[in-house]
């Protein structure tokens, strides 16, 4: 009797969308892959993982409750570097592999945050809508050479920012609570506690991981007036309402971000409204989405499959702390 074919679910949106189409390569191994929802809905992902062998799985939860539908699952693959949605704990207990990417969009992001810092600092948004109105007012800024930017996390992406911004000759300080003085300054930064950066800062830059809350009403307060904030982290290390009401008194001049705590049509940040449209600049939580990162992500998630398949110990494995 003939094996039963390897099925693959994917839920993630960009997978095999670049320039390498992975389905077609997995399909003349005999691997099956089937799309599910991104937000992953239990109603329509349940029949999917009924059978599924491995789940690549993209930025929406992975919880012990979806696991529990998947029997024969060997292996969650996250498509990208974080795994703070995924139940580690539950995966382990059942027997399930995890491995995520890191690295493989850490250029893209990094690309990214520039990119918006540029935008908010030169109100390249605002200034593109007073055009299209039919006025052709000028708002001066300020150069980024001249300031001083503070990246919160230091990792691969806060450090190639760090690298990108050395070209403008701007002062970058960095804080992480994970690395030493000196491996901070060995990778181009001025070392920096959370209160100094805070209070020495012109632009905040957050990469910080994890969910917790590091933008909140007392944080804000002792920012630098005038701060631009930027994040192509999390949504939920902001609080949306208090950076909101900081952006109105003045506190903060600029907030541009590549997510928001809703990402729904049908809900609305306090981010969105009308009169503070002209300070603050969102993209669709596309940093990631470069042609190079998405045939990285794809190869690094499609390689942690194939390898759980043939019984071998995947690169970047995640297990529970």
């Amino acid at each position: 009797m003939s094996a039963r074919p390897r099925r693959v679910v994917v839920t993630s949106r960009s997978f095999s969308s670049g320039d390498h189409h992975l389905t077609e390569e997995l399909a003349t191994e005999g691997i099956t892959v089937v799309f599910g929802p991104v937000d992953h809905r239990i109603g329509e992902l349940a029949p999917l993982l009924a059978d599924a062998d491995a789940w690549i799985a993209g930025t929406a939860p992975v919880t012990d409750e979806l696991l529990a539908l998947a029997p024969q699952l060997q292996v969650v693959a996250r498509y990208g570097v974080g795994v703070d949605s995924v139940d580690l704990a539950a995966a382990a207990r059942r027997g399930v592999v995890v491995t995520n990417t890191p690295g493989a969009n850490s250029g893209a992001v990094a690309d990214h945050t520039v990119a918006l810092l540029l935008a908010a600092l030169r109100q390249v948004t605002a200034g593109d809508r007073r055009v299209r109105s039919g006025s052709w007012k000028v708002e001066r800024a300020h150069e980024l050479g001249g300031l001083t930017v503070g990246i919160v996390g230091f990792g691969r992406i806060g450090r190639g920012v760090a690298q990108r911004l050395s070209g403008f000759g701007c002062r970058v300080l960095a804080t992480d609570p994970y690395l030493s003085d000196s491996q901070i300054a060995a990778a181009g930064a001025t070392p920096s506690t959370p209160t100094e950066l805070a209070r020495l800062a012109d632009v905040v830059s957050l990469h910080a991981p994890g969910d917790s809350q590091l933008v909140d009403t007392r944080w804000l307060a002792s920012v630098r007036p005038g701060l631009i904030l930027i994040n192509t982290a999390r949504a939920a290390l902001v609080d949306e309402v208090a950076l909101a009401a900081a952006l109105r008194s003045g506190q903060v001049h600029a907030y541009a971000a590549d997510t928001l705590s809703t990402e729904s049509a049908e809900q609305d940040s306090p981010l969105l409204a009308a009169d503070i449209a002209d300070l603050v600049t969102i993209t669709p939580h596309c940093a990631a989405q470069t042609v190079e990162a998405v045939d990285l992500m794809g190869e690094g998630a499609v390689d942690a499959v194939r390898s759980v398949f043939r019984g071998e110990i995947p690169v970047n494995l995640v297990t529970a702390r």
